[in-house]
């Protein structure tokens, strides 16, 4: 009888074990692809083609902070090609609001590339999708492995922020060469003091959280042509920044409109080709 028992007491551990070894190597089921939700919101179900030879994503795959992850939107169509870049979105798939930003190309900017720096909530795939002046979209992937971007600690004491809301700097960098055929691109970096709070973040004194309040709408001018206006939401990191290209077009001014989700609207202005 006990070797009985021993004997089935020891079959059913080893059956445990076993079961405990299959349920350890069992794949649970991959999460639902947000993507293709995302694409019939956000683009009304448009058909989009594979954008590798017209546009690039640049980030990182594994980010240092997820508060301030960079990633750069680069575009170009092929010499000889009457189309232009109107739009381009970048959408953060797994973040809380996915549309991170959307920026209207001004036809006149010869603007290829923005930089700048966001939020990112988990581990996720990115997406930059282009539309061009004849209604076709493009669109490419990149796999950014981040997660709490959306909910990490400000960076700065809120009153210091509140102090300098809305305050911007322009810094003008080198010109860029293009081409033997075309003027050199020149380049410059906008920075904003907003605290862009995502409304997900909780005040370390109150743990209370801290209600959303980001710069929604931004434009900037080159004299009176548009360079490039931007949609933005809460994926946009704190104090935002963007760097960008630019054709010349002679003005002797480039100016800057912005609006946060609070009402507020900052406003300047900066002499091109001076101190800025």
């Amino acid at each position: 009888m006990r070797a009985s028992f021993l004997s089935s007491l020891a079959g059913g551990v080893l059956a445990l074990a076993i079961g405990f070894a299959g349920d350890g190597n069992a794949q649970s089921p991959a999460p639902p692809d947000p993507w293709p939700s995302l694409a019939g919101d956000l683009f009304h179900d448009r058909p989009m083609q594979n954008g590798d030879s017209l546009i690039a994503l640049e980030a990182p795959y594994r980010a240092e902070d997820a508060a301030l992850v960079p990633m750069t939107l680069r575009f170009a169509l092929p010499q000889g090609d009457r189309r232009q870049v109107k739009r381009v979105t970048l959408v953060i798939d797994q973040n809380p609001a996915p549309m991170a930003a959307s920026f209207e190309i001004g036809p006149n900017s010869g603007l290829t590339s923005i930089a700048t720096r966001l939020r990112v909530n988990d581990y996720t795939n990115v997406h930059e999708v282009a539309e061009l002046s004849d209604g076709n979209l493009y669109v490419v992937e990149k796999y950014v492995k981040a997660a709490g971007g959306c909910s990490a600690p400000a960076g700065k004491n809120p009153n210091e922020a509140n102090a300098h809301l809305g305050e911007m700097r322009l810094r003008e960098i080198a010109a860029t060469p293009n081409s033997p055929s075309t003027p050199a691109l020149r380049e410059a970096q906008l920075m904003i003091r907003h605290p862009n709070n995502s409304g997900l973040q909780m005040d370390q004194v109150s743990h209370l959280y801290i209600p959303a309040r980001y710069i929604d709408s931004l434009k900037v001018f080159q004299g009176d042509d548009l360079v490039f206006a931007m949609e933005g939401g809460i994926s946009i990191s704190e104090d935002p920044n963007f760097r960008f290209n630019y054709k010349p077009n002679g003005a002797k001014i480039m100016r800057v409109v912005a609006r946060d989700s609070g009402g507020k609207e900052f406003r300047s202005e900066w002499p091109i080709g001076g101190e800025m």
